[in-house]
């Protein structure tokens, strides 16, 4: 039963979009969790905890978008050697600086961002607001993380534009 009132055809693009985000957001999550356990120096109990707090919600949408595929009536992809095939993400070394383990995380999310654009695309066409609105909310939120990252990476002396400021 097609209970969704969505054409198969229109939706088979959106799921294979939504499985490479689903191989990009494994990466990311094992990513994230290698530099909150070898994270090392001044920056430790900062980068420590938010790493965590971003590990823990890139498990959560791993989980969310499984089950958009689930609720799309396809399977997710669910080994890891099809995640680092399907994935634009690559591994990353343990053993690097946080300053390093901070700009491949940005890296990681503008091509993350990348990919979720190419989702909205394929479910645009396909009339699927659902899956618009899910990775709608994942963009704006994962915007708001790189800003943060972004900011803890740069020195105090550094300035925002000041063409849009008015100080």
């Amino acid at each position: 039963m097609n209970y969704l009132n969505m054409q198969d055809e229109k939706i088979l693009p959106v799921v294979v979009e939504l499985n490479t985000l689903l191989s990009d957001y494994n990466i990311y999550y094992q990513k994230l969790r290698s530099f909150h356990w070898n994270v090392l120096g001044k920056n430790f109990f900062d980068l420590h905890e938010k790493f965590e707090d971003m590990y823990n919600e890139a498990k959560l949408k791993v989980d969310e978008i499984a089950e958009r595929i689930l609720t799309l009536r396809h399977h997710p992809v669910s080994k890891f050697s099809d995640y680092l095939k399907m994935s634009s993400l690559t591994e990353a070394a343990s053993m690097i600086t946080d300053h390093e383990m901070v700009d491949e995380l940005l890296n990681d999310h503008k091509t993350m961002l990348a990919q979720m654009s190419q989702v909205l695309k394929k479910a645009e066409e396909a009339e699927d607001e659902g899956t618009m609105d899910l990775i709608g909310a994942y963009i704006r939120e994962l915007e708001k993380t790189s800003w943060m990252l972004n900011a803890w990476s740069k020195s105090t002396s550094d300035q925002l534009k000041k063409e849009t400021t008015n100080s």
